[in-house]
């Protein structure tokens, strides 16, 4: 008997994962979006709103009440309203006695009020519980499910109970939460869906200025200095010529840059003998920002291959192409093979191809949907090892490329060295010292420090 009682309750449906019904004020683009995803995840929806009849636009299997019969039916409720309409809560405030309150609202600019709209909400219904969460996520990746690049979302609250139910939604929701303590974080979550780019600032003022320099001094020497000491105009350089010079050296010098915060953080813990002192912080920002100054610079060289490639066409090149061999036909000549120029020019071009084609994988690899699916140790060997190994590959495409102007006089014009030149400067730096930190005399210590070994535990205090 108790056999067959134990069968039939495990056979029985369990009622454990039955979802709590979640109220939702407001039926905008967001409420309706968040409203139709956590009805996919299995939550009974019920939203509030001034209107009870039913529209094509609310979820079909959602159900449509006044403000104070939707708060009743649910102890989470969402404010997916505006802050200049919170006051139509406050007549609500011994329904909403007890529940949690969820603030997923947005400002129109920076700080645009002295407290966030989540303590604002706080002040006014002081017996609910506020919490702020899905403030960064956009109804349309709700609705389209793309939700690769928006998957995390901040929450805070001073109440850990009513944290923990919304960060739990969060995950049904297939989302990722991100506790930020208290709802002293509100204002800046508020504010982290206003600020443009945050992370790209620093790499683009960076990738713009290098750009603009390297620009001009392309320019004073390909096309100023030629026109004044050799009177031939080659301003149409600027197009196209003067471009693919750069790009090449901005994807270079980027790339280098990526590594260099690493280089000086081995450094300077081998010089502390700790790991557990904070970086500078113009190094903690340059090792933050590592990610965007990649991207930069494979746009860059993404660019430099299509001029590359169209290179062919251009006019100068046809031109000076005929010209050399209306040249050889007039004076009769035949110009033999040069196995050493075929040499160059074939592992130039070989160098380049398997740089870029790793610049590529390294890309690749950052996209959130690819990190994701990768553990820790695959992302460290693509992003670590065969990031250098893309380091050595540009830089050698470089050297077999513009080598050959080091010990040229020509080549420096106003006593200035070639872009190549300048553009070998900082990657050959980075190899040079990571060669030196790879060596066992000096990897073993820092291996042990990065392990938490200290050579003054003073600092670990």
């Amino acid at each position: 008997m108790n056999t067959n009682s134990s069968n039939t309750m495990a056979l029985a449906p369990s009622t454990s994962n039955k979802r709590e019904t979640v109220c939702i004020f407001g039926t905008g683009d967001f409420g309706r979006a968040l409203g139709h995803r956590m009805i996919q995840s299995g939550y009974p929806v019920v939203y509030g709103s001034r209107s009870t009849q039913i529209s094509n636009l609310i979820p079909k299997d959602a159900e449509v009440l006044g403000h104070a019969e939707a708060a009743q039916k649910a102890a989470i409720i969402i404010v997916a309203i505006p802050r200049q309409h919170y006051n139509f809560l406050t007549p609500l405030a011994e329904v909403l006695r007890g529940k949690v309150l969820v603030d997923i609202s947005n400002n129109l600019k920076l700080n645009q009020y002295p407290e966030s709209n989540a303590e604002y909400l706080a002040q006014l219904l002081p017996g609910s519980k506020v919490v702020k969460a899905f403030n960064t996520v956009s109804a349309w990746a709700l609705q389209s499910g793309t939700l690769d690049a928006s998957r995390q979302v901040f929450v805070c609250a001073d109440d850990v109970e009513a944290k923990q139910m919304v960060m739990d939604i969060v995950r049904a929701l297939g989302l990722t939460p991100l506790d930020k303590g208290s709802l002293l974080a509100a204002q800046e979550i508020e504010n982290y869906p206003l600020q443009l780019f945050p992370m790209w600032k620093f790499p683009i003022i960076l990738s713009f200025g290098l750009a603009i320099f390297f620009f001009f001094y392309c320019l004073a020497l390909d096309v100023i200095h030629t026109y004044i000491y050799e009177n031939n105009n080659f301003s149409f350089f600027i197009a196209f010529t003067i471009p693919n010079r750069v790009f090449p050296v901005m994807a270079l010098i980027l790339l280098a840059l990526v590594y260099l915060p690493g280089i000086f953080a081995a450094i300077i813990q081998l010089y502390r003998g700790t790991k557990y002192r904070r970086f500078p912080d113009w190094l903690d920002k340059w090792m933050l920002c590592r990610k965007q100054l990649g991207l930069i610079a494979l746009a860059f060289a993404f660019l430099h291959v299509v001029f590359t490639l169209a290179s062919p066409l251009r006019s100068f090149v046809s031109w000076r192409t005929s010209n050399r061999i209306v040249s050889q036909a007039l004076n009769n000549q035949t110009q033999p093979l040069d196995h050493t120029n075929a040499w160059l020019s074939d592992s130039y071009l070989a160098l380049g191809i398997l740089g870029f084609f790793f610049f590529v994988l390294l890309g690749i690899t950052s996209l959130p949907s690819v990190s994701n699916n990768v553990n820790w140790r695959e992302f460290r060997f693509v992003q670590s090892k065969l990031g250098y190994l893309t380091l050595i590959l540009c830089t050698a495409h470089t050297m077999v490329y513009g080598g050959k102007w080091f010990l040229n006089p020509s080549a420096y014009k106003w006593y200035l060295p070639n872009i190549y030149m300048l553009s070998l400067v900082v990657p050959c730096a980075v190899l040079v010292v990571k060669f030196v930190l790879i060596l066992p005399c000096v990897d073993k210590p820092l291996t042990q420090i990065r392990q938490g070994w200290e050579r003054n535990p003073k600092y670990s205090e």
